[in-house]
């Protein structure tokens, strides 16, 4: 398997980009009837939104993704693409603002237990146990039926995925200080070898 997999930042990813196609097919693409409900939308499919949301979402797996698959070889470069992730999903995360005050709907205060329900869902699904023998997800991630409980899920796991992202990225940054990346211990290891022969 994948090791990208393994990681917990990976598997929110994964579920929020999965969550977002569906938000965007359901609620600025969807069937008419739905859209005039939408203050923001009157009726009309907002093609421009669901594209820039749903590239949100994929960039930021996505960049998760190349980041560490140069972590044996360049750390540096696996920092700065965490970091495009962590922008990709911090842009999606005023996207689903941006829905909810738009169309007169509530955010949901991090307290509210809407959204302890939705971390313990969230939590669930991204536990290692939800992993198939190939690293895909046994249970998939579905949004809740209205589209303000939707968008507050969502909201909830852009939130953690950039909580989780700034983590792991401070501490790629702290043991990147401490170690070294790849290029530089190569360095060293040269200026070494021609230090000794120079004695």
């Amino acid at each position: 398997m994948n090791k990208v997999k393994y990681l917990l930042t990976y598997r929110y990813s994964e579920i929020i980009h999965d969550l977002t196609v569906q938000f965007t097919k359901a609620y600025l693409l969807g069937n008419l009837s739905i859209l005039r409900n939408l203050s923001n939308l009157k009726g009309k499919a907002d093609y421009r939104q669901a594209d820039q949301m749903n590239q949100a979402a994929r960039s930021g797996k996505q960049n998760i993704v190349e980041g560490v698959g140069q972590s044996t070889t360049s750390k540096k470069g696996e920092i700065k693409l965490l970091g495009v992730a962590l922008a990709s999903f911090e842009e999606l995360l005023t996207d689903f603002e941006d829905f909810l005050r738009q169309n007169n709907f509530e955010i949901y205060s991090k307290n509210d237990p809407r959204v302890t329900a939705f971390r313990k869902t969230a939590f669930r699904l991204s536990n290692l146990n939800n992993l198939s023998d190939l690293g895909n997800l046994i249970e998939k991630p579905r949004l809740p039926d209205s589209p303000q409980d939707a968008a507050n899920f969502l909201l909830t796991l852009c939130h953690q995925i950039t909580y989780l992202l700034d983590k792991q990225i401070k501490a790629m940054e702290a043991k990147f200080i401490q170690e070294g990346g790849f290029t530089e211990n190569l360095f060293l290891a040269r200026r070494n070898k021609s230090l000794k022969y120079l004695k």
